[in-house]
């Protein structure tokens, strides 16, 4: 069994804690019912404008795992195209 971890750093067009509270919750939402993973928001809690978010898949195959995880970076880049991603980094735990 093999566990993947996405970790994404984002830049979003929010100005305050409750914009970016409803960019982050449409993106986590979303991806739990489309790609079944775990994720949350890890890091960047109190800026605005930025976000790191986590998202964490278990297969039987290194291969799926991580391309799932490369599917869910771009359906962020696709269907946020507002939301700059900074950073990603795809790692086995």
């Amino acid at each position: 069994m093999f566990i993947f971890c996405l970790e994404l750093h984002l830049d979003l067009p929010a100005r305050s804690l409750k914009e970016k509270r409803g960019i982050v919750k449409s993106i986590l939402g979303r991806c739990r019912n489309r790609f079944n993973t775990a994720c949350a928001e890890v890091d960047r809690q109190d800026a605005p404008g930025a976000a790191v978010l986590a998202f964490v898949t278990v297969s039987p195959d290194k291969v799926i795992a991580r391309q799932v995880l490369e599917r869910i970076e771009e359906w962020v880049y696709e269907g946020w195209p507002d939301v700059e991603i900074v950073a990603s980094d795809i790692s086995e735990v």
